[in-house]
């Protein structure tokens, strides 16, 4: 455990290098937090094939040969997993980071909301065509007032939301102030809960489904109509159908705001080798642990989408960074085909899955930027690990 006399975060810096690279693995020590328990049940292992991935080499992004562990070391990697037919072949950890230490995954966090809006469907709870007031009345006078929970999902509803990271007082970090991520940005005026943010955004920059805007919003707004429609609050909703049905070996943990409300459009904290087991349900189609824990049809629907998710996409800032691919129920897709499927988070955190080679690689780091073209290298690597083993 790290003594108070080493941390050189506060709740002020901790989100800017270098700080970042001790506060990551220490984010419930600065803000309040719910569990997802990982149960009274057993820890679905994997197998161990130990392969000598870190001299691999791969053509970087300048063709010149670059060995696995240059990449890591460039990328202030923390944690790194590779598993191929549910067997850990390379498992290597830096930066004080261990097989038990949880760190930040950001917006990885999305690609669980996603896939619980899946597990709703399924039982009926939700309609992909329901509007998002038929569960928060609270949003009838917003801009949120003709937008559907697909519209939601694949992040295509019509608020007005910026979402460039490095602008310091942008929408995203607004909100983000509201579980106390920035409290330089808080004032008298702001709101004290993730819902009261969500009722401000009364503008809108789009026709509801007109294209494809990432804004972390629209998560935490999903996440909202999934507690109304579900039993119990969504902390116990990720836990019960989700976390514990993959067998962790231990808890995961989210920031949530002044009424216990999980931030899940960043705010997860998780050990590798569980986000690893994460990725492998998905490669085997939802199933995992000996359950369909999530339905087949939903992983399916967010592998192929439909022609107009793939033009959405194209047509936006993020097209160039994954041509042909799509975003569909909070997962980037990035090849349909080869059934390519990735989580992402700012400053640096993957599941890279890829079901044709039956790969999962778990990338968990601490950029200084929140995005930069360590992020590039970094998907190179992890494509040619995936395409060569």
């Amino acid at each position: 455990m790290m003594k108070n006399s080493d941390r050189q975060f506060t709740v002020d810096n901790w989100g800017y290098p270098p700080q970042n690279r001790q506060s990551f693995q220490h984010v419930q020590s600065l803000f309040p937090t719910a569990r997802l328990r990982r149960g009274p049940g057993p820890i679905t292992t994997f197998d161990s094939h130990s392969k000598d991935i870190l001299n691999m080499t791969y053509a970087g992004a300048d063709e010149s040969q670059r060995t696995v562990q240059q990449m890591l070391d460039d990328s202030y990697t923390d944690a790194f997993i590779v598993v191929k037919d549910n067997a850990i072949l390379c498992e290597h950890y830096a930066n004080g980071m261990a097989a038990d230490s949880f760190h930040l995954l950001n917006s990885v966090t999305k690609s669980f909301v996603g896939m619980l809006a899946g597990i709703h469907i399924s039982k009926g709870l939700i309609q992909e065509t329901d509007l998002v007031t038929q569960y928060l009345p609270e949003l009838a006078d917003t801009a949120f007032s003709e937008s559907t929970i697909r519209h939601l999902l694949d992040m295509t509803a019509a608020p007005k939301y910026g979402e460039d990271y490095a602008d310091r007082s942008a929408d995203f970090w607004v909100e983000a102030a509201v579980v106390g991520w920035r409290p330089a940005l808080r004032t008298k005026e702001s709101a004290t809960t993730l819902l009261a943010h969500a009722t401000t955004l009364t503008e809108s920059e789009q026709s509801n489904g007109e294209k494809y805007h990432y804004r972390t919003v629209l998560t935490n707004v999903l996440g909202m109509v999934l507690e109304r429609a579900g039993q119990g609050s969504l902390q116990e909703q990720l836990q019960n159908e989700l976390w514990q049905k993959l067998g962790p070996q231990q808890d995961a943990a989210i920031v949530v705001d002044s009424v216990g409300f999980p931030y899940v459009g960043a705010g997860m904290n998780a050990c590798a080798r569980d986000l690893a087991r994460f990725g492998q349900m998905m490669i085997q189609q939802g199933e995992y642990n000996g359950e369909q824990i999530v339905p087949q049809q939903w992983i399916d629907d967010t592998r192929h989408a439909n022609d107009q998710a793939r033009i959405n996409f194209a047509q936006s800032d993020y097209g160039a960074m994954m041509p042909g691919g799509h975003y569909r129920n909070q997962v980037w897709v990035e090849d349909a085909d080869k059934g390519v499927l990735v989580a992402i988070g700012i400053h640096g955190q993957v599941i890279y899955m890829n079901m044709q080679t039956q790969v999962v690689i778990v990338k968990l780091s601490t950029h200084p930027e929140s995005s930069s073209a360590l992020f590039q290298d970094g998907f190179i690597a992890m494509r040619a690990l995936a395409e060569s083993l």
